[in-house]
């Protein structure tokens, strides 16, 4: 990845909110070292502020999938894409946190870059399990989305006073079904984040959860406790995630680790039903289901995240 791109810290101070089901994307500001978000609707703006940051996330568009959970995903990502276009002021970036494809086909890929291209803003992302040709090799999404990548796709830059990192923690997997990091990302991690100072924010984007989520469902990441020990000493340290398909938070002191929802289709809650995968709902009510919910939006100036909760 390049030095262009930076998504915002989140700050601690109040209560996080939950805006509930609707709409197709977040969109985050950084004001005064201070995260904001709205609802991506295509009214909001992207704050008062000139010298606000803003960015949007997605995840997990699953371009090819055609079950009865979504037929035409292609749609849903269309719909995202002219909201976020639609926006009165654009985005900085696009973030992706990973299943951008179903089956890693050269076709997938290739429709997927060009949708996601008429953005018209950078987008960054990390592979998910789905983007993997053979299930474990990322070499062909990263020949599409990789920018300045060590490794299976890691990467890491400082922006607006910022440090930013993308993980990799779906190229293999570990007990149960769970993301890894791998002792040769672990390492890189640990010497990416040496020579930081503990006041400057960290953020970090992966596809599965860094944290125990539902470790049964394979919802977490087998070795990232070790990654948590590295994180501690900072003071604000923001975990974004796909792969779940719905909104899930959690915060572990300075941690706040936070799942997004898929463009393409819903999955059940965790420990619900028989296990993870496609959750057939009515027709009309998909919308309410897919696309990511906008955060915390109870005042201009609301802060999205919370502290002090215990994780697990």
């Amino acid at each position: 990845m390049t030095a262009d791109s930076l998504i915002a810290p989140l700050d601690r101070r109040k209560a996080l909110r939950c805006m509930g089901w609707a709409g197709t994307g977040a969109l985050f500001t950084l004001s005064g070292g201070i995260a904001h978000s709205r609802v991506l609707d295509g009214t909001s703006s992207a704050g008062n502020s000139a010298a606000a940051f803003s960015f949007v996330q997605i995840s997990d568009t699953h371009i090819g999938f055609s079950k009865a959970a979504n037929p035409d995903p292609l749609a849903s990502l269309r719909q995202t894409i002219a909201r976020i276009r639609a926006l009165p002021r654009q985005p900085d970036f696009v973030l992706h946190t990973g299943d951008v494809t179903h089956l890693a086909t050269a076709a997938q890929f290739d429709t997927a870059q060009q949708l996601l291209s008429e953005i018209g803003v950078p987008v960054f992302a990390v592979p998910g399990e789905h983007d993997m040709v053979d299930g474990a090799d990322p070499r062909a999404f990263n020949a599409h989305f990789g920018k300045g990548i060590v490794g299976d796709g890691w990467f890491s830059f400082d922006r607006h006073g910022v440090h930013f990192i993308g993980l990799v923690n779906a190229a293999l997997l570990g007990a149960s079904g769970q993301g890894t990091l791998g002792r040769a990302q672990l390492d890189w991690l640990k010497a990416d984040l040496a020579g930081l100072s503990a006041s400057m924010p960290v953020v970090l984007m992966s596809h599965f959860p860094l944290w125990p989520l539902y470790p049964d469902w394979g919802w977490g990441t087998a070795d990232a406790e070790e990654a948590f020990s590295l994180l501690r000493r900072f003071g604000s340290v923001t975990a974004l995630n796909g792969h779940i398909h719905q909104i899930q938070r959690k915060v572990e002191g300075h941690l706040l680790f936070h799942a997004a929802r898929s463009t393409a289709y819903p999955q059940p809650a965790p420990g619900q039903g028989a296990g993870p995968g496609p959750l057939v709902v009515p027709a009309a009510e998909l919308p309410a289901h897919i696309g990511m919910t906008s955060l915390s939006v109870t005042m201009v100036d609301a802060p999205i995240a919370v502290t002090d909760l215990a994780l697990g």
